[in-house]
Order: structure tokens, then sequence, then C-alpha cells
């Protein structure tokens, strides 16, 4: 799904990340003119960014909880046609949503729930939401996990090769190859998947992910081909467009340029020079993109019948099961953040200048 990926600058992506990063990291310069000591410069950032993400969580669940109140009914959603009939099931599905108290004590009960960790029950099946989500958000992680431990080096190898031979037959190859590719929508490139390796063409992998009561999606390794290459081919292109474009920006800087002219082979420039200068660009663009997957996966596991949280969420937006849809845009949103913030505090690492800021 093309046009659900994050909107990224391919351009100016470096410049305006690393700009971001030193702006996060130069927070509060003393006036005295003295150093602050490390230890105090770091717990003060850190104490800055969880209190930022506290507050942006803060202003999400306002967002989830209006956003999941404001459909309707609720119980008349569940219930359909036995809304009329079934008065016991009426009165069952209020108590247990609070539909008796005001919206605002609706959300402060909500809230006190969902920070002592109690998510709540199904108002489909009256399980646990957190049983109900435990496998599906590991099954989710890892098949995350294992996306990013493939899309990382390979959009990095495609975007060095790219830019070693920039304007050549390889570069020009590379781009296209990589510009049909973000073209397609994700679940396009998994019905062809499909068609190609397990109905039409051939028969080697399973088209859909079946697993019996109990069993974790790692242990059908099979089921996950399609799933990853689905999700490798629509992230990869895009990433390796952004990357390409901070390698050919730092090969034309004037370090680069001294480099050659002391005699340095193309190569080394590259990878000695250009390389290191757009880690942190490549660190911000790469968290951007594994927040995405966490909650980008859902119409690949819904096309796959993946057991994750993405095929949860459409089920249960379909059956109105409120208490799960407001738990996994929580999970999903503390995820994102949570991301974005280990991405910033490897930006500041990487970068001497931030260091220094955060001193100053």
């Amino acid at each position: 799904m093309s046009s659900a990926k994050p909107p990224g600058d391919v351009g100016g992506a470096g410049e305006q990340l690393t700009t971001a990063s030193v702006a996060l990291a130069a927070s509060g310069p003393r006036t005295d003119g003295r150093p602050r000591s490390a230890v105090r410069a770091w717990a003060w950032w850190l104490l800055r960014r969880v209190g930022l993400a506290v507050l942006t969580l803060w202003a999400v669940s306002v967002i989830v909880f209006l956003s999941t109140t404001a459909l309707g009914d609720p119980v008349r959603a569940i219930l359909g046609k036995d809304y009329e009939v079934s008065p016991e099931r009426v009165a069952a599905i209020s108590a247990e949503l609070h539909l008796d108290r005001s919206p605002v004590e609706r959300y402060v009960i909500w809230l006190g729930d969902l920070l002592s960790g109690n998510l709540g029950n199904s108002v489909v099946n009256g399980l646990p939401v957190g049983e109900l989500i435990g496998e599906r958000l590991t099954n989710s992680l890892f098949l995350v996990t294992i996306v990013a431990l493939i899309m990382i080096p390979l959009a990095m190898l495609v975007a060095l090769v790219s830019a070693r031979f920039r304007g050549g037959p390889i570069d020009q190859t590379l781009q296209v190859i990589n510009l049909t590719l973000a073209g397609i929508p994700e679940f396009v490139t998994g019905i062809l998947l499909v068609a190609l390796f397990s109905t039409t063409v051939l028969h080697l992998l399973p088209a859909v992910t079946v697993l019996p009561p109990g069993e974790m999606a790692w242990q059908r390794p099979s089921s996950m081909v399609l799933p990853v290459a689905t999700l490798v081919l629509a992230i990869v292109p895009y990433l390796a467009r952004i990357l390409r474009a901070n390698l050919l920006e730092a090969m034309d800087a004037d370090y680069a340029e001294l480099a050659r002219l002391k005699g340095v082979p193309e190569s080394a420039v590259l990878l000695r020079h250009a390389l290191p200068n757009t880690l942190v660009p490549a660190v911000q663009v790469t968290a951007l993109q594994l927040a995405w997957l966490l909650g980008g996966v859902v119409l690949v596991e819904y096309l796959f019948n993946y057991p994750g949280i993405g095929a949860l969420l459409v089920d249960s937006v379909r059956n109105a099961d409120f208490p799960v849809v407001q738990a996994l845009a929580m999970i999903i949103a503390a995820a994102y953040i949570v991301v974005n913030l280990v991405a910033d505090l490897l930006s500041i690492l990487l970068t001497p200048r931030a260091r220094t800021g955060m001193l100053a």
C-alpha cells in the first residue's frame, strides 16, 4: 500500500533529519558559560523525551477513545439484529462497556484500566483482550524482525551499488527496478507472488498461513516466505532510493572531493567518507519504515491469513469489538513512539556535533 508509507523528501531527507537530531540534542544551553555534566545532560534529554512520549500517548488515547465511541451505539453495532430481542445481552454488554456512565467517566475508567494493565474483555467472545493479543503480537513482532533483518542490509547494498556506479547502466537498471516495485501496492505484489509460487505457475509455498492452536508462526517457516517477501519488496525500493540520495549528496561534498584530489579510490571515498556521514539519516529513515511496519502489516497479514495483530485488528473492527481495537491501537502507537525514541538516541550517539551541543 504505497500510499500508506511515511512521506519522505528523497532529495533533502538527510539534511532535514540531521538538523532535527541536532536541534533535539541541543536542548537548554547553559547561560553561565560552564559546560554541563554528561550525566545531567543525558538525564535531562531522556526526561524530556520520555515526557513528550507520555504526552503523545495520552493524546493518542484521547483520539482512540473518541474515535471508537463516536461511531454510535456500540451495543447495537455488536448485536445487530439481536439488539431488539436480547435485552439481557444488551444489559450485559452495556455494563461491560460502562455505557451508563458519562463519556468522561468512561474514558477515566478505561485509561485507569489501561495503565494498570487491564485491557478488558472482548465483547464478542468474552475472552481477556490480553490473552487474545498475546500470541498474535508475538507473531507480528517476529514477522517485523525478519523483514527488518533482510531489508536493512539489502537496501544499503542496493544504495551503495547504485551510488558507486552513478549514472551508469547498473545504476539506471536499479533505479528502474526500484521505481517499478515502489509503484506497485503491496497487496498486488502479494497476489503476484501467490500466483507465481503457490497456485498458477508453481506449487512450492503455501498461499495462506494455517496454524494449529497453540503453534507459533516460526514453527511453520514455509508459511512466512511469501509475507516476508511481499513486505521486503514493498519497502526496500523506497528505503534504497532515500539512502542513495543521501550517499550521492555526501559524495558531492567538499571532503569527498578533497579525498579524491589526494588520490583516494572512488570505492574508498564511498565507504570511508560518504557512508559514515549518511548513517544518521539512514537510522531515522529506517526507524520510520520499522514504525510503519508495526502498523502497516494489516493488509499483508490479512492477505496471507497470517495470525498477527493486523488480521486481528481487521476482524475486531468488522465485529465492532471495541476493547480489542482500542488495545491494538494503543500498542501500535506505543511501539511507534519507542522506535522513534531509539532512533533519536542513536542519531545523537552517531553525531559528534549533537553530543557537543548537549554539553554546551
